[in-house]
C-alpha cells in the first residue's frame, strides 16, 4: 500500500444520489475503515465517481479516460493507483445489499483494466454492530 500514489473509490451510482461521500473521504484523511493500511504521512491523492448506474459498465470506460489522462498529464502507471468498491457497493448495510453487479465490476476493474481492488471503504461502527447482530449479512 506504500507504494500507491492514488485511491479510487467507486461508489453505488443510486447510493450517490443522496450520499455525499463525505464519510468515505474523511475515513481516507483519517486512515481509518478500509484505509487504514495506508502511511498516514503519504500524499496519497483521491478520487471518488459512481459505477454509473446498474450494471456498473460505466466504470471501464470512467477509469480506462482516468488511466489515460493519468499517464499522459502525470506520468502515473496503473500500478499506482487503487481501486476500493466503496462499502454501499461491497456490503450489506443501511443503503441496500450487496451490489448484485459487485463480481461484474470487479471483472472490469481487475481483469480488463488491470488494476488493484480492495473491497471497501468507510466503515459504520454501527453497520458493522448491526452485522454482528445478524440484522446485516456478512459477505
Amino acid at each position: 500500500m506504500k507504494d500507491k500514489q492514488y485511491i479510487v473509490v467507486v461508489q453505488c451510482h443510486i447510493v450517490k444520489e443522496r450520499c455525499s461521500a463525505y464519510l468515505c473521504e474523511h475515513a481516507f484523511a483519517k486512515r481509518s475503515g478500509a484505509f487504514s493500511k495506508y502511511p498516514e504521512a503519504s500524499p496519497i491523492r483521491y478520487l471518488s465517481l459512481t459505477c454509473g448506474g446498474c450494471c456498473g459498465r460505466a466504470v471501464h470506460r470512467k477509469l480506462s479516460n482516468l488511466l489515460k489522462q493519468i499517464k499522459k498529464k502525470e506520468n502515473i502507471d496503473k500500478d499506482k493507483i487503487q481501486v476500493h468498491l466503496s462499502s454501499c457497493i461491497s456490503f450489506d448495510s443501511y443503503h441496500g445489499g450487496v451490489c448484485p453487479h459487485k463480481q461484474y465490476l470487479k471483472t472490469l476493474i481487475c481483469e480488463k483494466l488491470g488494476l488493484d481492488c480492495i473491497e471497501g471503504s468507510r466503515i459504520s461502527d454501527l453497520t458493522e454492530k448491526r452485522r454482528q447482530e445478524g440484522l446485516y449479512k456478512n459477505d
